[in-house]
């Protein structure tokens, strides 16, 4: 079912990924050259442990130490000091100062050491108990009795009956205002601005007069007064 190939057949053109063709219904072959069937994966162990038997009878924890742990430390040298010691003999500039760090040794204090670990006893205890404590049991009997939730019930209605006593103890205040309450109530006494006229005509009186004598005008301007609205008067 494969394709014919026309020309000589090489053996780069079975391992070139570039050169290979896909047979029908199977994948692509990168081209690699695979062992015999002889050939076992994986990486050989040669670690001898004793197996599950040797971990069930025994509890072996080796202890952690290092090549140096017993060496004392070296101590590191301390360029902040050379460098000030020899800011202060003069030299500023960087081959002066390296300089300097090559005649002149001045060390670091060694820090603390650190406590090591140690090494557990071959032969432990038999009452020592590994791991952490487990949680306390869940109350079952409580759980079937539904007490947690005949508590919360009570709990609300325990609130319920607290927060009515405490309305019923308020005292009703002034009802609040709104904007219309407040217009209505409050009348802003108005200006009224003499109108504008040309100078030719300020001193010239009205032709013509729709009321019969003063009284009749100032009637009609308090009739008119409780009747107006708060952005002005109308002017007669």
């Amino acid at each position: 079912m494969e394709s014919p190939h026309i020309g000589v057949v090489r053996d780069s053109m079975l391992t070139n990924p570039r050169l290979i063709r896909a047979s029908l219904g199977r994948s692509k072959s990168k081209g690699l050259s695979c062992p015999g069937s002889d050939f076992v994966y994986g990486m050989v162990t040669t670690i001898q442990d004793g197996g599950v038997a040797e971990a069930i009878s025994s509890w072996y924890c080796p202890a952690v130490e290092t090549r140096h742990s017993g060496l004392p430390r070296r101590q590191e040298k301390d360029f902040v000091a050379l460098n000030r010691e020899g800011v202060k003999s003069g030299l500023v500039t960087a081959k002066e100062l390296q300089q300097y760090h090559a005649t002149h040794d001045l060390r670091r204090p060694a820090p603390p050491r650190a406590p090591q670990r140690r090494a557990m006893p071959a032969v432990l205890p038999p009452d020592i108990t590994f791991g952490i404590c487990t949680r306390p049991s869940t109350p079952i009997g409580e759980l079937l009795q539904q007490q947690y939730r005949q508590r919360w019930i009570q709990q609300q209605l325990d609130k319920h009956t607290t927060m009515q006593g405490q309305d019923s103890k308020r005292k009703l205040g002034r009802v609040q205002d709104t904007r219309a309450s407040v217009l209505r109530k409050s009348q802003p006494p108005v200006e009224s601005a003499p109108l504008w006229k040309l100078p030719r005509f300020q001193q010239v009186g009205p032709s013509l007069d729709t009321f019969r004598d003063a009284a009749a005008r100032q009637r009609a301007l308090k009739a008119q007064h409780p009747d107006a609205t708060t952005t002005g008067l109308a002017t007669l």
